[in-house]
């Protein structure tokens, strides 16, 4: 029985613990929080910080696993690619090429060494450094922490009278104490989160969705909804896929899923924002592989232990699929949800995370998700219908 060390605990790693399970591994999971919801479907619980590398690595050393993965969890990508390496256990690449897809300025830098599309950007630790450099003629402007994930402490400022409340929110999920100030590339149309296999070095799977952002939300700049397929230009997406591909060239890397953050700008030009050796939040691996048939997340426990993995050459989507992130627009006692009766006959699976009375956080990043919604349509135009209501349709009600 293979022992698979996961960081992290929680709910998106569920899927990936019943994966493991039925290849008859023994799973441990791993954080310092005890009651994590993931802790009570595996087999041990190891209660070590996942950004601490050194005790995660003597952990999973002591343990003797043979194979170690982050899914659905950033803080801990770069500790597994690290314990990989020290332990020679399966990984999709160096530690140090992991760091640079994990550490925006790094992935930053390096897109621009490679001439990759890039917006321009800074990183600074301080408000009065980035003052210093950033003008009126920069605007409009995204900040962000360098090394936080979930849309956590994102903000968009479009003059620099609006960059200290920026900035604060930034350095308020920061674990490194730096942020990025760049660009804002305008979306032509919508942007992309999606799903990505390379299989040895070589490219094998590429989703693209169409993201959805709930203007009404705390934090507009979350994702709050997700659809596929997505309705990119074939040519954007294609070029996207050579860039993608060739990106996993130049960093060496082999076999994992990736969560890939794209958009294509109104400058017409093509982006890769994001991309990150690990399967996406907000179930996205679970609804791509629902849509196409590809088992994405048991491939990514296989590549995690050292097994085959097996990615179809060609895949199509079983009809319009989209995933709604329940969310609340202020904190308070949750109460449910209300669907809209139209919608009803959609419903492929309703999740939600809370029971009535909990506490609910209003919309400020992926982790003040109240649960999802996913629904399967028949059309493209019924969906697109849908999708441009879906948050009067679709509503979390707190008292």
């Amino acid at each position: 029985m293979k022992k698979i060390l996961m960081l992290g605990g929680i709910r998106y790693l569920l899927p990936v613990i019943k994966a493991a399970h039925d290849k008859g591994c023994y799973v441990i999971t791993c954080d310092y929080l005890p009651n994590n919801v993931a802790h009570r479907y595996s087999d041990e619980f190891c209660n070590v910080s996942i950004t601490d590398k050194e005790r995660v690595l003597a952990a999973a050393s002591e343990l003797g696993v043979d194979g170690i993965m982050s899914f659905g969890t950033d803080p801990g990508v770069e500790t597994a690619a690290y314990v990989a390496e020290k332990l020679s256990l399966p990984s999709c690449g160096s530690y140090e090429a992991v760091r640079v897809l994990q550490q925006k300025s790094l992935f930053r830098k390096f897109l621009k060494d490679n001439g990759f599309n890039v917006p321009f950007f800074k990183s600074f630790s301080s408000l009065e450094d980035c003052l210093d450099e950033i003008g009126e003629e920069d605007m409009p402007v995204i900040v962000k922490p360098t090394d936080s994930a979930g849309s956590k402490g994102v903000s968009k400022a479009s003059s620099r009278n609006e960059m200290a409340a920026a900035v604060a929110n930034a350095l308020r999920f920061s674990r490194n104490g730096q942020f990025i100030v760049e660009e804002y590339i305008e979306p032509q149309g919508f942007a992309s989160d999606s799903e990505c296999f390379s299989v040895d070095g070589k490219l094998v799977f590429a989703s693209f969705s169409n993201q959805h952002f709930d203007k009404k939300a705390v934090n507009p700049y979350v994702p709050s909804a997700y659809s596929w397929p997505s309705s990119m230009e074939e040519s954007s997406r294609r070029f996207l896929e050579s860039e993608i591909q060739r990106l996993v060239s130049l960093l060496g890397l082999g076999t994992s899923i990736y969560n890939v953050e794209t958009r294509v700008g109104k400058n017409g030009k093509p982006y890769i924002m994001e991309c990150s050796p690990r399967g996406g939040g907000n179930r996205l691996a679970e609804i791509v592989s629902r849509a196409t048939g590809v088992d994405l997340i048991g491939n990514a426990v296989a590549a995690a232990i050292g097994e085959s993995v097996n990615i179809p050459a060609n895949y199509c989507y079983d009809g319009y699929w989209a995933e709604c992130i329940l969310h609340a627009y202020e904190s308070g006692s949750y109460r449910g949800i209300e669907i809209d009766e139209r919608l009803l006959p959609f419903v492929n699976e309703k999740d939600e995370w809370l029971s009535e009375g909990d506490g609910v956080d209003a919309f400020e990043g992926a982790n003040a998700s109240a649960g999802t919604v996913v629904f399967r349509f028949d059309d493209k135009k019924t969906s697109d219908e849908y999708m441009s209501r879906m948050f009067d349709l679709v509503k979390v009600k707190v008292q």
